[in-house]
């Protein structure tokens, strides 16, 4: 047999079903290969086939996808997708095709071979594995390089095949080596997980802070423990989906652009068990002196690198597996917290999800778009709330997600333009509505992918946060320069498309939502039948964003951001005396 045909079949016993490809020379052995055993579906641009396939396996609705690119400019295109899977510590496997060995330049010159680069060197530094093969492997070897990524803390392994090696005949009998399984993930002992639960038990303000790290599947298990045990839980929002927002412990995202309420509920905590979250400095707040001022830290992470960064200070960091620990302690005593649970329901209850903002006649809140679009959905939904900018922090903030739905995005690399290809990685994964929220500047970065969408007859919904351009760079550039606006907009030489005539290019239709929206039987009509539609909201130019962190000047001239607990605009005093009685003043 050829070796990419035997690659091809380790791989479907591996439970790989799809791949995301941009075909090329260098890798047209695998293509031919793959094209027999596997769904192949080509992208018009490699890095929505690598953020294709990410958001795919996150869906986790059976069967994994891979991406698929040729040597040179196939994998310099694919990097981001890498980068993006790197920092959130998610499975991609990228194939790479590389010219034939006797064609490697191997250092004495540049190039050798045409379109000759050296991937694993380009990615080695961003992903757990990056291998070229020179020779036919086993299988053995092969399945331990392509699983390195799905073990311990995961991420994105790069596997480089020269030309020669794929069209290789080979003895596959002889190379069906038996795969070795590893050892299971790490697990907590019975003592500390008593311990933990009695920690637990005598707090009197203790909160969990679910993060990615924590699989849906065990929040589904725990979802009546969580609220017999009356702790209140929030999520990063990796985590998103992993509780209904109508759960009786749910408390929302806290977040440097998090939920206000959220925030105020997490630092009012005595006792912060994280769980699966690497408590970044987004998460934490870059205040990070000031998180959780009055209270101590659980951490629990796969990775000891994270418990031992310093910041936060954790005063009781566990490298354990999250799901594990979790299922071992939810069914511990955890105590008695009825008085705790109804304060932050009372702040939960005072403060709403959207708060005054700017929004000119002529335009569509954003805050209001979110908050119709959350009634609009459904608990089968799929929903991808794209990965950096106003439209992200807004969904982020006023989206209220629903029991069944799956919220997909990638913020570690806060990346424009990651929202479509996510979106078609996700809505193949699990073939139900997939609806994306996306800005105007972000979605023109990879607007090439509405033929994938389409030629692949998606079930997928787009909204396009329409400001006429980039919002979060023009915000910048307003608060800290005075507006003198640089390349941000039409004005400034940013060229945007006009969404009418280019989703016309695709037969998408295209509609532009007004107010109200979503009680308007049009809309719902057009929402409810299947296919791809855009639909269009016109946002204010001059929207203004709030609440969040904002910095302030300290003694000397310098800048240091609020704590999490200090969003702008700040409380009523009264108020903040009411909701924030148990942070040190």
């Amino acid at each position: 047999m050829k070796y990419s045909d035997v690659m091809v079949e380790w791989l479907v016993q591996l439970g790989y079903t799809h791949c995301f490809f941009v075909g090329g020379g260098n890798i047209m052995h695998l293509v031919e290969s793959c094209s027999r055993r596997l769904t192949c579906v080509p992208t018009v641009h490699e890095v929505a086939a690598g953020i294709a396939a990410e958001y795919f396996n996150e869906a986790n609705q059976g069967g994994r996808a891979f991406a698929m690119v040729t040597a040179g400019p196939g994998l310099t295109n694919a990097v981001t997708g890498i980068a993006g899977a790197w920092l959130e510590s998610r499975e991609l496997l990228v194939i790479g095709g590389q010219v034939k060995t006797a064609d490697l330049a191997r250092g004495q010159v540049r190039q050798r071979g045409i379109q000759e680069i050296d991937g694993v060197s380009i990615v080695k530094p961003i992903t757990v594995r990056a291998e070229r093969i020179e020779t036919t492997v086993d299988r053995a070897t092969f399945a331990d390089i392509v699983e390195s990524g799905s073990r311990g803390r995961k991420g994105p392994v790069f596997l480089e095949v020269p030309l020669d090696i794929q069209a290789r005949d080979v003895d596959e009998v002889a190379l069906s080596t038996e795969i070795s399984l590893p050892a299971g993930p790490a697990t907590t002992s019975a003592a500390d997980i008593a311990a933990l639960a009695e920690r637990i038990a005598k707090a009197r303000r203790p909160v969990f802070l679910l993060g990615g790290g924590v699989a849906r599947t065990t929040t589904d298990a725990l979802t009546d423990r969580f609220a017999e045990v009356g702790i209140p839980v929030a999520t990063t929002w990796n985590a998103a989906d992993r509780l209904d927002s109508e759960h009786p412990v749910y408390f929302g995202r806290p977040n440097t652009w998090g939920q206000r309420y959220a925030n105020l509920v997490l630092q009012q905590a005595d006792l912060l068990i994280a769980v699966g979250t690497r408590l970044s400095l987004q998460q934490s707040g870059f205040n990070w002196q000031e998180f959780i001022p009055g209270g101590e830290i659980v951490h629990v992470d796969c990775d000891q690198a994270e418990l031992d960064k310093g910041h936060p200070t954790i005063h009781w960091p566990i490298c354990a597996d999250a799901n594990a620990l979790l299922l071992d302690l939810l069914p511990q005593d955890l105590g008695e917290h009825a008085d705790w649970l109804a304060y932050c329901n009372q702040i939960k209850a005072d403060l709403p999800l959207s708060e005054t903002n700017n929004t000119g006649e002529a335009y569509l809140s954003p805050y209001a778009a979110v908050s119709g679009l959350s009634e609009a959905c459904t608990g089968d939904d799929v929903v991808i709330p794209c990965s950096s900018g106003g439209a992200f922090t807004v969904m982020m903030q006023a989206f209220r997600q629903k029991a069944g739905q799956l919220m997909i995005t990638n913020k570690g690399l806060a990346s424009m333009g990651y929202g479509l290809s996510g979106a078609i990685g996700a809505a193949l994964a699990t073939k139900r509505r997939t609806i994306l929220i996306e800005g105007d500047g972000g979605f023109s970065q990879n607007l090439q992918e509405i033929g994938t969408a389409t030629i692949n007859d998606l079930d997928l919904k787009i909204f396009i946060f329409d400001d006429n351009g980039y919002a979060s760079i023009r915000q910048t550039q307003m608060n800290y320069f005075n507006g003198r606006y640089v390349g941000c907009d039409l004005k400034t030489g940013l060229g945007l498309p006009n969404w009418q005539k280019l989703f016309a290019t695709y037969d998408v239709p295209v509609h532009t939502l007004a107010p109200g929206f979503e009680k308007d039987a049009a809309f719902l009509e057009t929402f409810n039948t299947p296919g791809v539609q855009a639909f269009i909201v016109p946002v204010d130019p001059q929207q203004t964003y709030f609440p969040r962190i904002a910095s302030r000047v300290v003694e000397g001239g310098g800048m240091v951001s609020n704590p999490l607990h200090r969003m702008t605009p700040e409380l009523d005093e009264t108020v903040e005396a009411r909701l924030a009685a148990y942070i040190p003043k």
